[in-house]
């Protein structure tokens, strides 16, 4: 199992990925898991020195450029080929690493997860899941949050199923729960998406479907998978992380919105392609690199991915 790292992506860039990745070979009792760390050689090892990692458990794979957080994701990508992220792609692509994490450039890695892997076959888009902080302690899972901003029906159905299988085998959700978000809980409730996508949902042999929620049920135990088209679902993620903003500024200390801080889950999974790709906040410090190696290798070991094509080929 070799999961490529991207080691110039974010704010603190090599330093927190080195320390994270180092705290997860530290951690981990699956000694089969090997870790590619893509970047600047010199810097990598310079912070190595102080944060080694076990022999045998890694290897670096030197890239000369870095895309910027601002770059134009699509240009980037095709003028910056000896970038981490350009390589790291390359490297899944071809089959050199089994899945690839970086909280570098976002527009970059969504591009590059959709062009360089490609999706599921019989997947119409990829979709990206963000975790929702409930109150009774677990985590919902809610998808899209701003890979597809306009979507059509069929493409929900599949956001949901995708969802399923990744909050049963992940978050260990034995017969998850779907909602559609919506401005109403009664059928029939909402705008011409909502209201064609729900009977494709409530027909939908393959998931749990419960019914439409509304925002205020977010938060709460009501559904497992909240399935929405990516802006209202980037809407409801900038609002969550606005939330842990404002609870630290005020300096209230409560454990349910201390869970709002993103970097306990590491990153977003990107659903629907062929290969797992991990996407982190630019924020990322060495406990979210550390979680995001974690979501990766769980997803390996269980063969998410292989899952997921069995559902689709089951929908054919």
């Amino acid at each position: 199992m070799n999961i490529g790292l991207d080691m110039m992506g974010g704010d603190f860039a090599p330093l927190e990925a080195v320390k994270g990745a180092a705290d997860f070979i530290a951690s981990t009792t699956n000694t089969a898991i090997h870790l590619t760390l893509i970047g600047d050689e010199s810097k990598i090892r310079e912070h190595l020195a102080d944060h080694p990692i076990a022999a045998g458990r890694y290897s670096i794979v030197h890239a000369a450029q870095v895309i910027g957080m601002h770059e134009h994701p699509t240009r980037a990508l095709k003028e910056k080929q000896q970038s981490s992220i350009a390589i790291g792609f390359h490297l899944l692509a071809t089959g050199k690493t089994d899945a690839f994490i970086s909280a570098g450039n976002t527009g970059a890695m969504m591009v590059g997860a959709l062009f360089s892997i490609k999706a599921i076959e019989g997947v119409l888009r990829p979709t990206i899941g963000a975790y929702m902080p409930r109150e009774d302690g677990s985590l919902g899972l809610l998808v899209d949050v701003g890979l597809n901003a306009d979507c059509k029906p069929e493409n929900l159905n599949q956001f949901a199923i995708l969802g399923s299988l990744f909050a049963k085998h992940i978050l260990n959700f034995e017969n998850p729960k779907v909602g559609l978000v919506n401005l109403g809980e009664e059928e029939g409730k909402g705008n011409i998406l909502a209201q064609a996508t729900y009977p494709l949902l409530k027909a939908n042999k393959q998931i749990n479907f419960t019914g439409n929620i509304e925002g205020r049920d977010i938060l709460l135990n009501k559904a497992d998978v909240l399935v929405c088209e990516g802006f209202t679902g980037n809407v409801v993620l900038k609002l969550a992380e606005s939330i842990y903003d404002i609870v630290k500024r005020r300096d209230i200390h409560d454990e349910h919105f201390d869970r709002f801080n993103f970097e306990q889950y590491g990153g977003v999974p990107v659903l629907g392609v062929a290969k797992p790709v991990i996407i982190g906040h630019g924020i990322s410090h060495a406990l979210a690199f550390k979680n995001m190696i974690r979501i990766a290798s769980r997803m390996l070991e269980i063969d998410l991915m292989g899952k997921m094509k069995n559902s689709f080929l089951e929908q054919a």
